[in-house]
């Protein structure tokens, strides 16, 4: 029979040594597969990680809608998601420059060390001269730093990223000090580029946001302000709440309106209103040669990040501590050609080119309110003229004629009396009724003055408002008299005089006359008259002369002179007098 052949693999040694080899190769090589495999799920594990961290960042500053709030989310959670010790946020304005600056990691009082905020130069500068990601591992060695300043704290590796809102750089986000001390890897910029990404949607969101607010704001203004007007507040009042208003809503420091009325030089202006911290007062001139006060005469609204670096803006010797304005036209036929101008104190941010329409389009809502509140104060004007004009008819045609018949009438019957108290009697009761024609007549000629209004007060109700000051308080109201044209023929340059004459003699009466009656009598014809008679102790023998003296330089002054003496029915006569044939005393 035929032996069975031996197994090879059982008897040779080097065979089975080869496959103990291969076996422990195979082993090593599963081992490796198997680190590689670990190393790659932690890094997956890892970026997972990532991702759900800059998911719960996206929704994080998707909720915010305030600006402010929303830039501070952005700059805490850019920090947490690469780790870095100090983060900050520039947002860029028109010039470049940092209009705001939001940071992070940096406690009050190294902030307060350190001093004012950066300005946007050297290494902050260079995201903003080229928007594009900057990752440095030491940003002292690039060729735009610059140093810090004193009490910075030392800053290695960096990570600048811009913010577009809309194609537009809004600002620069800006990470320094990796925490593990290394540097920002590249992983770390592509996520702080997704998170640029989100936050450039949410600064625009409440962007949108703050406008709706402040547009809403503008609108409440503008509501109560036409409100207020047509309710019948003063142009003055108006233009005051007007300014008021600007200067809040704008975020101002100071607000002024500043009008060219009809009647002012070619080339100046005044100051109608004021709001907030300026130390300026109405009714200041200024010129409107500078690039400020060009809106008074166009229709386009000014800009400007500092009033007081132009050399004729026509504000800079009236607010020399401000600096950006905004300044838009506000044009109305009651309050003519005019701006709204809001500034702001050197420092503080610019006005940005969204608060220009909503100022011009307030400004131009207001302008439409004073046009209305003229027009209602002028068909009121009307309306008080009518009601004068019926009460001065009636009083003339009915009132004055009955007291005129009843005169003649007493007069016919005193040529008739025989007995002497009756006739004395008769001619009391005449001379009555002469005085309260002659008293009647002056509240017809008031009620024909105009009734009060923004413009110059007449003589006429300047006087009355005179008596009835110095006669405050005595218990009796003076007689006042007035006949001829006192509104119209006394020149302007008098009316200082009268009311100094009028206001001394009244004075004088009751405080060293002791009177109680006191008639004032105002007649213009070829001289203005002002006689002042009362029933007091009379002059005296040695009367003070300084009143009496600063009466006779007035007098003097307009040409004209003053006589005083002793009534006839007792008391004193003063009487006044200048000529009325030219307008220059």
């Amino acid at each position: 029979m035929d032996q069975p052949m031996p197994d090879a693999s059982s008897s040779d040694p080097v065979s089975s040594q080869l496959q103990g080899v291969a076996s422990t190769l195979g082993d090593l090589r599963l081992d490796e597969l198997l680190g590689e495999l670990q190393e790659r799920l932690a890094r997956v594990i890892s970026t997972r990680d990532r991702m759900q961290d800059l998911l719960d960042a996206v929704l994080a500053i998707g909720t915010e809608l305030e600006l402010d709030s929303t830039l501070h989310r952005i700059v805490t959670t850019a920090t947490e998601l690469v780790q870095a010790r100090y983060g900050a946020l520039g947002v860029l304005g028109p010039g470049g420059e940092f209009t705001q600056f939001v940071h992070a990691g940096m406690d009050a009082g190294t902030t307060t060390a350190i001093g004012g905020l950066p300005k946007g130069h050297g290494m902050l500068g260079q995201v903003t001269r080229d928007p594009r990601p900057l990752r440095l591992a030491d940003l002292t060695e690039h060729p735009s730093a610059i140093g810090f300043p004193a009490h910075h704290p030392p800053m290695r590796s960096f990570l600048g990223i811009p913010i577009r809102v809309r194609d537009e750089v809004f600002g620069n986000l800006y990470l320094t000090e990796k925490l593990d001390g290394g540097e920002f890897s590249q992983d770390d910029e592509v996520v702080l580029r997704a998170l640029a990404a989100a936050a450039g949607v949410s600064v625009e969101n409440a962007q949108l946001f703050d406008q709706v607010r402040l547009r809403h704001r503008w609108l409440q203004a503008s509501s109560e302000i036409t409100t207020e007007l047509l309710s019948g507040v003063s142009t003055a009042d108006g233009l005051r709440l007007i300014a008021q208003r600007a200067m809040e809503i704008s975020r101002a420091d100071c607000a002024l309106i500043v009008l060219a009325r009809e009647g002012t030089a070619t080339g100046l202006a005044r100051v109608e209103a004021v709001a907030g911290e300026a130390d300026i007062e109405v009714g200041i001139p200024v010129t409107t040669d500078g690039p400020v006060l060009a809106s008074l005469t166009g229709d386009t609204p000014v800009l400007e990040s500092d009033v007081s670096a132009s050399p004729v803006s026509g504000l800079q010797h009236v607010l020399p501590g401000y600096g950006p304005a905004l300044a838009v036209p506000l044009h109305s036929g009651e309050a003519g050609a005019g701006a709204v101008i809001a500034l702001r104190r050197k420092g503080n941010p610019p006005f940005g080119p969204g608060q220009v329409p909503m100022l011009a389009s307030f400004a131009d809502q207001t302008a439409i309110a004073l046009e209305l509140a003229a027009k209602n104060r002028a068909q009121r004007q009307l309306d008080v003229f009518g009601d004068r004009e019926r009460i001065a008819r009636d009083l003339h045609d009915h009132v004055i004629q009955r007291l005129f018949a009843t005169g003649l009438s007493l007069q016919g019957t005193l040529r008739r009396a025989t007995d002497a108290d009756v006739r004395r009697r008769l001619q009391q009761s005449v001379e009555q009724l002469d005085d309260t024609v002659r008293e009647i007549r002056t509240a017809i000629f008031d009620l024909h003055s105009a009734p009060e209004t923004d413009e110059p007060v007449s003589l006429r109700r300047r006087l009355l408002d005179t008596v009835a000051d110095a006669s405050s308080g005595a218990g009796f109201a003076p007689s006042v008299r007035m006949s001829g044209a006192v509104d119209t023929a006394v020149p302007a340059t008098y009316f200082e005089h009268a009311e100094a004459v009028v206001r001394e003699a009244v004075t004088n009466a009751l405080r060293h006359g002791e009177a109680t009656e006191i008639t004032v009598s105002i007649d213009t014809g070829a001289e203005l008259t002002i006689e002042i008679v009362d029933n007091g102790t009379g002059i005296g023998e040695n009367p003070a002369r300084s009143g009496l003296a600063n009466l006779r330089k007035r007098a003097t002054q307009c040409s004209g002179g003053l006589d005083v003496q002793a009534a006839a029915t007792g008391g004193t006569r003063l009487c006044w007098h200048a000529p009325l044939n030219s307008n220059e005393p």
